[in-house]
């Protein structure tokens, strides 16, 4: 009937129960309920924002697939989502990770390892021997580590699903540090099927063995990756998390990657605390983020990062080592890393050769290109003809959104320009430099000539884990140096047989590599990484999400 409103059951029975009472009372009681919902919902809020993890990385994750790309967002991503064999430990050490254990047998030939219990995919099947075998050897086809080892198997093999079996051809001292690598490209076990993929085509889906589900129906492209904590992941029982080794035990619901437009939106967000962890602010932000109460830095490691100046060796006019050279000699590292960490003398060191300074492989051999009196730029601009520069302009790659390798590629432009090149001064955001440094077309055509990149100072403790010395041209690093002195001295140096064996092979290595510049070292920077206050538990020099927790 129209003009009348018809009451529910309950509320006809409220109505009779609260007949009489003054209407301001009902007022209250409304405004005293919804006071309790709001409440109910921040606190449900809080709760819930409690169990996230917003975390702001160094760049957007571009390439999900752990073989394709060295980028180390990618290597962030793959520790996330997937498991080792072995971790390799803060002495850099590995240690048995999803592996049980394993036996050596026929005078070292033999290699067998035996799965621990609990092992599944996050589609529910268990991991199994031969997901391991298809892992190594999709690795390996792009790591040089893993086609070291390639080169001496006789056969991969899984005899049942808690073992898989290495025959070598002969002994490799290096086994299981191949089976712990970490320094990207990193070895991860996905299983059998995907494991198959040719290793120069990515995978499609991702289905990890890890700690944590990466959630692909939230991914924003340049802006957000979402993971969420894996439920049936059964952590290494015993010990301590100890980098990569050791139980991963997960503390949050979720982790939220968000990237930000610039350090000082970053800066400001981490200190509203509408972000937890910021992987790497700028050096010169650090005494304001210090100086909040809310916010903690805490140090990366003694290892640092080493910058280098990538060539490419496919097109002139870096083809010619005597061009090369000319920018190896004119290059003074103390300006690059200047500008990559600030004028604090405790951020960088200068004087850096092919290997992180203070590990067993450094040395002085051929430093005087480095360390010794510079000629000036004007010298080597009128060298620079004879040495088979002929004008060709050189396509020079920049991140838009990476500060450190911003600033240092600001000063090499400056450096190129002085010496005489032609420049084409390429700025792009990093995930585009990661997919264009993969192009061996001209650099008019889509290539490029140049880039200035860091990498992990773990990862260039040894020839085989240094990717840009590698140097066997169309195998090797981006870049493609074809250069066989190299190459043969990283093949002796994997046949020593001891560690002073090892050194002076590296210290023959370094003085080659000075003189035929498969790249340029620009320095030793250290950053340090910042989170609110009330995180715990991040593991010195490794950027792993397990073992953080809110206090």
């Amino acid at each position: 009937m129209l003009g009348r409103s018809v009451l529910t059951d309950a509320e006809a029975a409220h109505a009779a129960m609260t007949a009489g009472r003054p209407k301001v009372q009902r007022r209250t009681f409304l405004a005293g309920a919804a006071t309790a919902v709001v409440a109910g919902r921040k606190a449900t809020a809080q709760t819930n924002a409690a169990r996230v993890l917003r975390y702001v990385p160094q760049a957007d994750l571009t390439v999900i697939d752990p073989v394709m790309t060295t980028a180390y967002i990618t290597r962030f991503h793959a520790t996330m989502v997937w498991d080792q064999l072995y971790g390799i430990d803060g002495k850099l050490q590995p240690q048995p990770q999803m592996v049980e254990g394993h036996t050596l047998e026929d005078d070292g030939r033999l290699w067998t390892f035996t799965l621990r219990d609990g092992l599944r995919f996050h589609d529910g099947e268990p991991v199994r021997g031969r997901d391991c075998v298809a892992s190594i050897k999709r690795w390996a086809a792009r790591d040089p580590m893993g086609q070291a080892l390639l080169a001496r198997v006789a056969e991969m093999s899984a005899p049942d699903d808690r073992r898989f079996v290495i025959r070598l051809t002969r002994p490799f001292s290096l086994v299981l540090n191949c089976l712990s690598k970490i320094g990207p490209p990193a070895l991860v076990v996905m299983p059998e099927r995907f494991a198959n993929t040719d290793p120069f085509v990515s995978i499609k889906e991702v289905v990890g063995s890890g700690p944590f589900r990466f959630l692909p129906n939230e991914r924003v492209v340049g802006s957000r990756v979402v993971y969420a904590r894996n439920q049936d992941y059964v952590p290494r029982p015993g010990g301590a998390p100890d980098w990569l080794a050791g139980p991963k035990i997960v503390n949050f619901d979720r982790v939220e990657w968000t990237v930000m437009p610039d350090p000082g939106t970053a800066a400001a967000a981490l200190q509203n605390g509408e972000v937890d962890w910021w992987e790497n602010p700028p050096n010169d932000l650090l005494p304001m983020l210090q100086r909040n109460h809310d916010v903690r830095t805490e140090d990366t490691g003694p290892l640092g990062t080493i910058g280098t100046a990538v060539f490419n060796h496919l097109h002139p006019p870096f083809d010619k080592p005597a061009v090369r050279r000319i920018v190896l000699e004119a290059i003074s590292q103390a300006d690059f890393m200047t500008a990559a960490a600030g004028t604090n003398p405790e951020m960088w060191r200068d004087g850096v050769g092919i290997f992180s300074p203070g590990t067993s492989m450094a040395s002085s051999a051929g430093m005087a290109a480095i360390k010794g009196p510079k000629r000036d730029l004007a010298t080597l601009k009128k060298a620079l003809p004879d040495a088979g520069y002929q004008k060709e302009r050189i396509v020079f790659m920049a991140p838009s959104d990476q500060a450190v390798l911003t600033a240092q590629g600001a000063v090499a432009l400056d450096l190129l320009q002085k010496l005489g090149f032609d420049v084409d001064y390429a700025v792009m955001d990093w995930g585009t430099l990661v997919q264009r440094r993969a192009s061996k077309e001209p650099p008019d055509k889509g290539g490029w000539n140049m880039f200035i990149t860091g990498w992990n100072g773990l990862d260039m403790t040894t020839p085989i884990t240094n990717q840009t010395l590698r140097s066997n041209g169309a195998k090797a690093w981006f870049g493609w140096p074809d250069l066989p002195p190299v190459q043969d001295l990283i093949e002796a140096w994997l046949e020593a047989p001891d560690l002073p064996t090892q050194q002076k092979i590296a210290a023959d290595l370094q003085a080659k590599a000075l003189e035929l510049v498969p790249y340029v070292p620009t320095g030793q920077y250290f950053y340090r990484t910042a989170c609110r206050s009330n995180i715990t538990g991040i593991i010195p020099g490794q950027f792993v999400f397990w073992n953080v927790r809110r206090t």
